[in-house]
């Protein structure tokens, strides 16, 4: 899921190198937090948050395969 979310983020930011992903497992599922460069977070976001809420589907869904739940968190 990691893989997922980064591979998409890098694809849509000016600056790949700064995209960071770091995943957290708790008992509720897990966190992915997504870092990004500054003049990038609105390329992440999108016009009115579509292409997060887009991210963060993929990743709901991969997470129901697995069986467990995730979240996406953009900071």
């Amino acid at each position: 899921m990691k893989e997922l979310v980064e591979y998409i983020a890098k694809s849509i930011v000016n600056a790949p190198d700064a995209v960071v992903v770091t995943q957290e497992d708790s008992e509720q599922g897990i966190t992915l937090k997504l870092q990004v460069a500054d003049e990038d977070k609105g390329r992440v976001i999108g016009k009115q948050g579509r292409i997060a809420e887009a991210m963060r589907t993929l990743v709901r869904v991969k997470a129901a395969k697995a069986g467990t739940r995730a979240i996406l968190e953009i900071l």
